[in-house]
């Protein structure tokens, strides 16, 4: 049942970024920022949590997670470190993430040599 409550959550998280992204003639780019932003803020009023408590991985890979493990970061930081953690916490809590898309994007790059467009 897990997994198909992570299947549904995330289709339908994607379903609504597709449907925004034909309906309006926002930028890819723009869409991302606004995914992150959008889970930083249900992060910060409490919404996100129980939603990623309830779909597991469904709710925490998409963009919205991202936004989501920045806020706890930040928040975490600022408790323990005080307003030098505002800049330090979001990394912090997101470096592995951050490091993995590094490493597998660079791999990948070196697979299928990619070409610049012209």
């Amino acid at each position: 049942m897990d997994y198909i409550k992570a299947f549904a959550v995330g289709g339908l998280i994607c379903a609504l970024v597709q449907i925004l992204m034909d309906k309006t003639k926002l930028m890819p780019g723009r869409i991302m920022v606004l995914l992150v932003v959008m889970g930083t803020i249900l992060g910060a009023v409490g919404l996100y949590p129980p939603l990623l408590e309830w779909a597991g991985a469904g709710a925490g890979v998409p963009l919205l997670g991202f936004g989501n493990t920045l806020w706890k970061g930040v928040k975490e930081a600022v408790d323990s470190e005080g307003f030098l953690g505002i800049f330090k916490g979001g990394l912090t809590a997101s470096s592995a993430g951050i490091c993995g898309a590094l490493v597998f994007g660079y791999l990948a790059s070196l697979i299928f040599r990619p070409k610049m467009k012209e």
